[in-house]
């Protein structure tokens, strides 16, 4: 890896993603490279007769809690960080986030994923499209 390469960490306020942050910004420290912590949010929707329809929604409450969970990872953040949202499916989202970043780094599973399973929808995306490195770091481990 590039020793000021961009790494790009995903997050959603899960232990696993929590995990995740400690050792990007570990490894950020060490190389000098820029951190970027990325939320995504997406609108919930529901089958109905006609497909697929969003819910009435009181204002974008997905939006603003997936700002709050950024505002609380930098918060807690040893190094500076870049806060980037974005919209739509988390897996798509954090591929496009991770294009000329040196390394993508996920928690092994997120809030959706049962505690049995080894590794979640999103991580399993990314692992398969992501146009960089990926990195999975599990909730129990957090040094590089």
């Amino acid at each position: 890896m590039q020793p000021r390469g961009r790494i790009v960490v995903g997050v959603d306020g899960s232990a696993p993603a929590r995990a995740a942050v400690r050792w990007a910004a570990r490894l950020a420290g060490l190389t000098g490279g820029p951190l970027e912590a990325v939320a995504v949010w997406d609108f919930p929707c529901l089958f109905g007769e006609n497909g697929l329809v969003p819910p009435a929604l009181d204002g974008f409450e997905t939006e603003r809690r997936a700002a709050e969970i950024l505002a609380d990872t930098a918060a807690a953040c040893a190094v500076p960080l870049r806060r980037l949202l974005r919209a739509g499916p988390p897996g798509p989202a954090l591929v496009a986030a991770a294009t000329g970043a040196a390394l993508l780094v996920l928690g092994n599973r997120g809030h959706t994923t049962p505690p049995d399973v080894p590794l979640g929808t999103v991580a399993q995306y990314c692992l398969h499209h992501a146009p960089c490195p990926v990195v999975i770091v599990r909730n129990e481990r957090i040094s590089p």
